[in-house]
């Protein structure tokens, strides 16, 4: 097992952080896959270098990364930059990602030869599953699409946060891990409202070409599992997976004490879609 870290500058200030996970001995002709992060996560979030490490394993190139203004800085761990997290936007993950993927393309991010640049996967949990989604839908170098306990919508904001936030420019969410108070700025609601066609998960859904695997927790939050249910329903190439008793992380939490039953079962189901021979 080889893992390999590595840091993009986007800009002055914006930094682009990630971890590569791979296995030469797994085989050649390597399927990529990028593992988005949620609303609250980060790459080294509880499971997920396990679950990198798993896929690996399998045969499956992964990397994991922290989106730009996911609040966590070069602490990997803690949310130190709080002031980026209060304004990132959808446009600044989907911008994340594709600096991501121009630097695998073009060869800037160093991927050993056994790894298939035109297998290039993405999986998203929650907020990240949408994420995926939205960057995945009809792009010509992205091979298909997971979410884990995915959104099946992008507006996260309640019209108490709604409220505050247009009172004195900046709302709240409690982040209960952590005891801290995240900041929720005018520019994220605004690119909320303002791209509601574009960010519209389940019409994207429903006229992209590529195959799209749902793997949600059958004991995740009711409006997820709904969720679930209506992207399935919409999209025009889907399978559906339920885990049985499988909760919004699947059963594992921060820091990692080990794997579960559901986590492993979702893998398993994550391994078996990349892994499909597809023309």
């Amino acid at each position: 097992m080889q893992k390999q870290s590595f840091s993009i500058a986007l800009d002055e200030e914006l930094t682009l952080r990630g971890d590569i996970h791979t296995e030469e001995s797994a085989g050649s002709a390597q399927p990529l896959l990028l593992f988005c992060h949620g609303f609250k996560g980060f790459k080294d979030w509880g499971s997920f270098p396990y679950v990198a490490d798993e896929l690996a394993k399998q045969g499956i190139t992964t990397i994991r990364f922290n989106f730009s203004c996911n609040g966590v800085g070069e602490s990997l761990t803690e949310f130190d930059e709080l002031e980026k997290f209060g304004r990132n936007t959808y446009a600044r993950e989907l911008a994340d990602l594709q600096a991501l993927t121009e630097h695998i393309l073009s060869g800037e991010l160093p991927l050993p030869d056994y790894v298939d640049k035109t297998k290039l996967y993405v999986l998203g949990h929650s907020k990240g599953g949408g994420d995926a989604i939205l960057f995945g839908a009809n792009n010509p170098h992205v091979a298909g699409i997971v979410t884990w306990n995915g959104i099946a919508h992008v507006d996260l904001f309640d019209e108490k946060l709604r409220r505050q936030i247009e009172e004195t420019g900046v709302g709240y969410i409690a982040n209960a891990r952590t005891g801290q108070d995240m900041p929720i700025t005018r520019v994220v609601i605004e690119d909320v409202d303002n791209n509601r066609q574009q960010y519209d998960i389940l019409e994207l859904v429903s006229t992209m070409e590529q195959p799209l695997c749902i793997i949600t927790g059958e004991k995740d939050y009711v409006r997820l599992v709904e969720g679930a249910k209506r992207i399935h329903q919409a999209a025009k190439n889907s399978e559906l997976h339920w885990i049985e008793g499988g909760d919004h992380t699947f059963n594992t939490r921060h820091p990692f004490a080990g794997t579960s039953a559901p986590l492993e079962a979702a893998i398993k189901q994550t391994v078996a879609f990349v892994r499909t021979p597809r023309t």
